[in-house]
């Protein structure tokens, strides 16, 4: 059963989508130790569900996400705490990584500092035209070191760079054009357009996806040689399970595969 408190409402519904929902809009739905601690709870119980197809993070009020609660970070300094903190923050976020399904982002209003880094460690991302972006830790002195992980993972060395030594946000469109998010849309589609690449996955074998994933990020921290053993070795694997071999018959036969 999905997990909800009032900080993260949680909803599966009949096709196997779960969407997340941070629920903490009067504080721009900061990562509070609570909210991270909901997230990771939601994360272990998806990983076991064999029914999930696609998860889908959003969240209630004017922000996406304002990145980590610095009222409570303030007001517990010391080098312990923090490493605790930002361990756990990374936790959930590679635990977003290891899910064996595509998570989607669904932004409006802004996302910042760890806030853009969850957007940054989604599979992918849609956001409203009128969201924008900032890792701007920098402006407090901080910088956003965890977020920077996931932020040069998706946009070019300068870019990455630049957001995170000047602070400065960026708007939807640029976020598109350097690699942050698949869509910007006007507010009025992002549902539809959201839902578009839902109903596009579900259409997909989930056992091809789950191994695709998984692929996908292995390779990219591999050479290029390993890279290539890997693929191959999933490939053939996935050719060999029923999912592919009936899709491939299906095409061969001209019709629609039985999945």
């Amino acid at each position: 059963m999905p997990i909800n408190s009032s900080i993260l409402l949680t909803s599966m519904d009949e096709r196997g989508v779960m969407t997340l929902t941070l629920n903490r809009p009067d504080a721009f739905n900061a990562m509070s130790e609570a909210l991270l601690e909901a997230l990771q709870a939601s994360i272990t119980q998806m990983s076991e569900d064999p029914n999930l197809r696609v998860v889908v993070i959003q969240a209630n009020g004017k922000a996406f996400c304002a990145g980590h609660d610095l009222k409570e970070m303030r007001a517990q300094p010391s080098d312990a705490y923090y490493r605790d903190l930002f361990a756990r923050c990374s936790q959930v976020m590679m635990g977003l990584q290891n899910l064996p399904v595509p998570v989607i982002a669904k932004v409006h209003g802004l996302a910042t500092a760890a806030g853009c880094q969850l957007v940054a460690q989604c599979d992918l991302a849609v956001s409203s035209d009128n969201a924008t972006f900032a890792v701007s830790g920098v402006n407090v002195g901080l910088f956003c070191a965890t977020p920077s992980v996931a932020l040069t993972r998706n946009l070019s060395r300068k870019a990455a760079f630049e957001m995170l030594a000047t602070g400065a946000f960026i708007s939807a469109a640029q976020a598109v054009d350097k690699g942050l998010l698949n869509y910007a849309v006007s507010l009025d589609e992002l549902d539809n357009k959201v839902a578009e690449m839902v109903n596009t996955i579900l259409q997909k074998p989930r056992v091809a996806l789950a191994m695709g994933k998984a692929l996908f990020y292995r390779q990219l921290e591999s050479s290029m040689v390993t890279a290539y053993e890997d693929a191959t070795t999933t490939m053939a694997c996935n050719m060999m399970d029923a999912c592919a071999l009936e899709g491939v018959q299906a095409f061969i036969d001209k019709r629609k595969p039985n999945w």
